[in-house]
Protein backbone atom coordinates (compact mmCIF):
# COMPACT_ATOMS: atom_id res chain seq x y z
CA UNK A 1 0.00 0.00 0.00
CA UNK A 2 1.59 3.27 -0.56
CA UNK A 3 2.51 5.54 2.20
CA UNK A 4 2.76 8.93 2.37
CA UNK A 5 3.32 8.98 5.96
CA UNK A 6 5.96 9.87 8.53
CA UNK A 7 5.66 8.33 11.95
CA UNK A 8 7.84 11.12 13.32
CA UNK A 9 5.74 13.77 12.12
CA UNK A 10 5.53 16.96 14.83
CA UNK A 11 2.22 16.98 16.78
CA UNK A 12 -0.72 18.35 14.95
CA UNK A 13 -0.36 17.00 11.96
CA UNK A 14 -2.89 14.00 10.96
CA UNK A 15 -2.66 10.74 9.05
CA UNK A 16 -4.91 10.75 5.85
CA UNK A 17 -6.45 7.46 4.18
CA UNK A 18 -7.78 7.03 0.89
CA UNK A 19 -9.69 3.83 1.03
CA UNK A 20 -11.99 1.75 -1.17
CA UNK A 21 -14.96 0.10 -0.11
CA UNK A 22 -16.79 -2.73 -1.66
CA UNK A 23 -19.84 -5.42 -0.77
CA UNK A 24 -19.44 -8.54 0.34
CA UNK A 25 -19.50 -9.95 -3.38
CA UNK A 26 -17.25 -7.55 -4.64
CA UNK A 27 -19.06 -6.29 -7.33
CA UNK A 28 -19.02 -2.22 -6.44
CA UNK A 29 -15.96 0.12 -5.38
CA UNK A 30 -16.66 3.08 -3.59
CA UNK A 31 -13.35 5.16 -2.84
CA UNK A 32 -12.93 7.91 -0.48
CA UNK A 33 -10.80 10.18 1.75
CA UNK A 34 -10.85 10.39 5.74
CA UNK A 35 -8.73 11.64 8.47
CA UNK A 36 -10.19 8.89 11.09
CA UNK A 37 -10.45 5.49 8.50
CA UNK A 38 -12.05 3.60 11.93
CA UNK A 39 -14.97 5.86 12.29
CA UNK A 40 -15.46 5.88 8.66
CA UNK A 41 -15.59 2.58 7.81
CA UNK A 42 -17.97 2.12 10.69
CA UNK A 43 -19.86 4.77 9.48
CA UNK A 44 -20.18 3.23 5.75
CA UNK A 45 -21.06 -0.25 7.50
CA UNK A 46 -23.89 1.76 9.55
CA UNK A 47 -25.11 3.29 6.27
CA UNK A 48 -26.35 -0.02 5.26
CA UNK A 49 -29.54 0.26 7.64
CA UNK A 50 -30.10 4.06 5.55
CA UNK A 51 -30.33 1.81 2.00
CA UNK A 52 -31.60 4.60 -0.28
CA UNK A 53 -29.92 7.53 1.18
CA UNK A 54 -26.19 6.51 0.41
CA UNK A 55 -24.56 5.36 -2.20
CA UNK A 56 -22.31 2.71 0.22
CA UNK A 57 -25.52 1.85 1.80
CA UNK A 58 -27.99 1.42 -1.31
CA UNK A 59 -24.96 -0.95 -2.95
CA UNK A 60 -23.94 -2.57 0.63
CA UNK A 61 -20.45 -1.68 0.83
CA UNK A 62 -19.36 -2.25 4.29
CA UNK A 63 -16.24 -4.04 3.38
CA UNK A 64 -12.64 -2.39 3.58
CA UNK A 65 -10.23 -4.06 0.81
CA UNK A 66 -7.58 -1.31 0.09
CA UNK A 67 -6.27 1.66 1.67
CA UNK A 68 -3.23 4.37 1.15
CA UNK A 69 -1.61 6.39 4.08
CA UNK A 70 -0.83 9.85 3.87
CA UNK A 71 0.56 12.73 5.84
CA UNK A 72 -1.00 15.95 3.75
CA UNK A 73 -4.51 16.12 2.79
CA UNK A 74 -3.18 18.18 -0.27
CA UNK A 75 -1.47 14.72 -1.48
CA UNK A 76 -4.64 12.37 -0.66
CA UNK A 77 -7.42 14.19 -1.80
CA UNK A 78 -5.89 14.11 -5.91
CA UNK A 79 -5.22 10.66 -4.87
CA UNK A 80 -8.34 10.21 -4.77
CA UNK A 81 -9.83 11.63 -7.85
CA UNK A 82 -6.75 9.67 -9.57
CA UNK A 83 -8.32 6.11 -8.59
CA UNK A 84 -11.92 7.39 -8.88
CA UNK A 85 -10.83 7.88 -12.97
CA UNK A 86 -9.26 4.43 -12.82
CA UNK A 87 -11.16 1.53 -14.75
CA UNK A 88 -12.57 -1.26 -12.54
CA UNK A 89 -9.77 -3.38 -13.99
CA UNK A 90 -6.85 -1.52 -12.83
CA UNK A 91 -8.62 -0.86 -9.66
CA UNK A 92 -8.33 -4.41 -8.97
CA UNK A 93 -5.07 -4.68 -10.19
CA UNK A 94 -3.51 -1.84 -7.48
CA UNK A 95 -6.06 -4.21 -5.07
CA UNK A 96 -4.58 -7.40 -5.55
CA UNK A 97 -0.81 -6.07 -5.50
CA UNK A 98 -1.78 -6.05 -1.70
CA UNK A 99 -4.76 -7.80 -0.89
CA UNK A 100 -4.30 -10.61 -3.31
CA UNK A 101 -7.69 -12.31 -1.98
CA UNK A 102 -10.13 -9.29 -1.64
CA UNK A 103 -9.79 -10.01 1.78
CA UNK A 104 -11.94 -7.43 4.54
CA UNK A 105 -9.43 -5.29 6.63
CA UNK A 106 -10.10 -4.87 10.05
CA UNK A 107 -8.64 -1.68 11.47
Amino acid sequence: MYKDFDENSPAGYHTYYVYIMTNKYRTTFYIGVTNDLKRRVSEHQSNKENKPKSFTGRYFLTDLIYFETFTWIQNAIPREKELKKWSRKKKLNLIRSTNPMLNTLIV
